[in-house]
């Protein structure tokens, strides 16, 4: 699935004619950066198959089955009290169910006090309605030092909260919720002021930023992973759920609320179904839902309040992302919504192994406090091949950008690493409120190759914005505030 194709007629220079006159990238005006861009003004035709690609991916992905057994963690010493660690009996519970051949561990009514949680194969944890799993808030909980990625570098770090390592056939089900217990006094301060407008440290409190440093200097300078230990003395929150190198993967019905960093973070999996889930944490680096380097995902049917990206897909930073060479692909999302977050569909910026072919419909997005409907991050050092990303029957609501795609993203041009971004198409859009519609740059040695929207209607807007370094860029019936955008 990766031989889509646009078509691409000849390169030339052009213009962007709206709203009677030029239009510019702080006003309804002069567009910057047109002379090294190339575009046409054909309406351009998506290949028949992309979208029938797409109910492939959905076919093929299919939800683990779960003998009829069932474990219920009280049997084996838990308390819903709030109170009592349950840490023990959970493992037990899992242990006894993944023994027997699989089946349901059952979390009933109550409010479950625990620390890490390891799934095994053949296990589904069934958190029932009116059912919280509480996850202990002392750091010693989720120790020994397990194999990890954090913001897409491998390290031997705090357990997730829920892990699960090589494993097949898991879920976490159910109409229950788990809850991170992170807050302004904890687990959110380690993340200090650095690289975020709010600042969530506290005086007298350790934070992530030598830890982070050393980290990435450890991956540069290739020191193996068994030898970067950042669990204890280091500040590197967990990632809340991160099954890593696990097949035929289920998150369905639940609610992952006051995560201490990312909410769901499925590494190097495949076959990975996420339906009906809510998101709903609004701390530091709170992204939702962050497939990385995962093959055949579908996400449907889920709501985002976050306090980072909603949905970003990911393949590894820097050099750990070009080692591991594993690009996120075949990825399906659908009828979602999103309210607050950095952006609504991202990829990157953890994106050194590429990603393709992915394919976004029928979700909504709107909020003062969302930033970007759709997003691509990366830079000349994170590099990375992004190609075939297809959009279609999207509604914005209200955001600050509607679509961004810059390689300016954190360092900029400092590497040697040049991105490439091509075959993107963007269909039946409806943006009824944003301060601009365009945040698009490329580089001129490497431009952003085959953009093309149609039917997208941006209605109450500030500012066109920005359109620079682009090659084959094409507009078939958009408007903006009512009057025809044209490609000339």
């Amino acid at each position: 699935m990766t031989d889509f194709c646009l078509p691409q007629p000849g390169r030339r220079a052009f213009i962007v004619n709206a709203l009677g006159g030029v239009v510019s990238s702080c006003a309804l005006g002069t567009l910057a950066g047109c002379a090294s861009s190339s575009s046409t003004n054909a309406a351009p035709q998506v290949a028949d198959d992309v979208w029938a690609r797409a109910e492939q991916i959905r076919q093929q992905v299919r939800a683990p089955q779960f003998p009829d057994r069932t474990f219920d963690v009280r049997d084996f010493g838990a308390k819903a009290d709030g109170q009592y660690d349950n840490s023990k009996a959970f493992a037990a519970a899992i242990a006894a169910c993944h023994k027997s051949g699989g089946g349901r561990v059952l979390v009933a009514q109550g409010r479950y006090l625990c620390g890490a949680i390891h799934l095994l194969s053949n296990v589904n944890l069934h958190i029932a309605k009116g059912a919280t799993i509480a996850f202990i808030t002392d750091p010693n909980a989720y120790l020994p030092a397990v194999f990890t990625r954090w913001e897409g570098m491998e390290i031997m770090g705090y357990s997730p909260l829920i892990y699960a390592y090589g494993q097949t056939n898991i879920a976490i089900t159910g109409e229950g919720t788990v809850d991170g217990q992170a807050n302004r006094s904890t687990w959110w301060p380690w993340k200090g002021s650095n690289f975020s407008s709010v600042d969530w440290g506290v005086a007298g409190v350790p934070t992530q930023t030598e830890a982070r440093n050393k980290l990435m200097q450890d991956m540069e300078n290739n020191v193996p992973v068994a030898e970067r230990m950042y669990a204890e003395g280091s500040y590197l929150r967990p990632v809340f759920i991160q099954p890593y190198n696990c097949t035929n993967l289920l998150i369905e019905g639940i609610t992952i609320t006051n995560a201490p960093f990312w909410l769901l973070n499925p590494v190097l999996c495949e076959n990975v179904t996420i339906d009906a889930v809510t998101f709903a944490s609004i701390g530091p680096n709170s992204d939702g839902c962050d497939p990385e380097s995962c093959k055949n995902v579908v996400i449907k049917n889920c709501f985002f309040d976050t306090g980072d990206d909603c949905i970003a897909i990911k393949s590894g930073r820097n050099a750990d992302g070009r080692r591991l060479n594993t690009p996120s692909e075949n990825i399906l999302i659908s009828n979602c919504k999103m309210r607050s977050g950095h952006g609504g569909v991202v990829i990157g910026s953890e994106i050194s192994g590429g990603v393709r072919n992915v394919f976004v419909e029928r979700c909504e997005m709107s909020s003062p406090e969302l930033d970007r409907g759709i997003r691509i991050k990366t830079n000349s050092v994170r590099g990375g091949l992004i190609e075939n990303f297809f959009i279609r029957d999207l509604i914005i609501g209200e955001v600050q950008t509607a679509i961004v795609i810059d390689f300016d993203y954190e360092e900029g041009d400092a590497g040697k690493f040049t991105p490439t971004v091509r075959n993107i198409d963007i269909r039946n859009l409806i943006c009824h409120k944003a301060k601009q519609v365009f945040q698009v740059r490329g580089y001129a040695r490497s431009p952003i190759q085959n953009l093309h929207l149609t039917n997208c209607h941006f209605n109450d807007v500030d500012a066109i914005g920005l359109l620079e370094k682009l090659d084959n860029f094409a507009a078939n019936n958009v408007t903006i505030k009512g009057i025809e955008f044209n490609v000339l």
